[in-house]
């Protein structure tokens, strides 16, 4: 069985924010080391892989490795019922299709116990393998700089130049009415503070769909900090740290017209 406690429901909210667009169902893969979820879009553009680790939770019990197919748009429901600050516990048995979730409250002015079930579906998913790359270029930034410039250029165009060379890292968006371009230099200082780093071994430049990117930047609420890792001709990594695990998308970079 599975028995999963986590000390605010608030990460599994702002989780599901951050993948439920994406994806619709998805399979929570659960075994001792913790839960994980991998799933593409429908295009078939982007792959988004979430890991919990089992250290992370306040108390974390799998017997065996199961997986929970969930509909993501009814665990977004069920989990809205929850207070950020709520305790809230998964639990489904070995052959369940029921996931039950009990969120306590943790105010001292309220006792309160709320459960709720949601019917589990059977997802046929194969785990996709995802291949080991070593990056040309690494760019570690704050989060909120990386949602506020992919939103604002989301504004003006479709698709976003993304060029990280010496100068540092430069995003360029072309409209059909107006252009964008954003540069953030290399250890640009911010009130003493490094506001970011780039470790290259040779410069990148790739295009990709503002649309997956904005969609990706929701994940800001879970981390401080955001890394991307580029390689020509291979698909984006953008990848966010949190105490209790990680959250990675990969996007298809856009070649030529497409």
């Amino acid at each position: 069985m599975l028995e999963a406690k986590l000390s605010e429901a608030a990460l599994l909210k702002r989780l599901l924010d951050a993948v439920k667009e994406l994806v619709s169902d998805a399979n929570f893969e659960c075994n001792e080391e913790g839960i994980q979820l991998q799933a593409m879009d429908n295009s078939h553009v982007a792959l988004v892989s979430v890991k919990l680790y089992a250290s992370g939770f306040k108390r974390y019990r799998c017997d065996r490795p199961l997986p929970l197919g969930v509909n993501l748009g009814s665990l977004t429901k069920v989990l809205k019922c929850a207070k950020d600050d709520d305790i809230c516990t998964l639990k489904a048995g070995d052959d369940a299709d029921i996931l039950s979730l009990t969120y306590e409250a943790k105010s001292a002015y309220a006792d309160r116990i709320a459960e709720y079930e949601m019917k589990l579906m059977d997802i046929d998913a194969d785990q996709l393998g995802i291949p080991d790359t070593d990056y040309d270029a690494s760019v570690t930034m704050p989060s909120s700089e990386f949602l506020r410039i992919v939103r604002d250029l989301s504004l003006l165009g479709e698709s976003v130049r993304i060029e990280v060379s010496k100068e540092g890292i430069r995003f360029v968006s072309d409209g059909e009415a107006a252009n964008g371009n954003i540069l953030i230099k290399q250890n640009a200082e911010a009130s003493g503070k490094k506001k970011g780093s780039i470790e290259m071994n040779s410069a990148v430049t790739l295009t990709f769909s503002l649309k997956y990117l904005v969609n990706f930047s929701k994940s800001s609420s879970l981390s401080k900090k955001v890394q991307l890792m580029m390689s020509n001709d291979v698909p984006l990594l953008v990848s966010y740290a949190f105490n209790q695990g990680h959250i990675r998308y990969y996007l298809a970079p856009k070649i030529g017209d497409d």
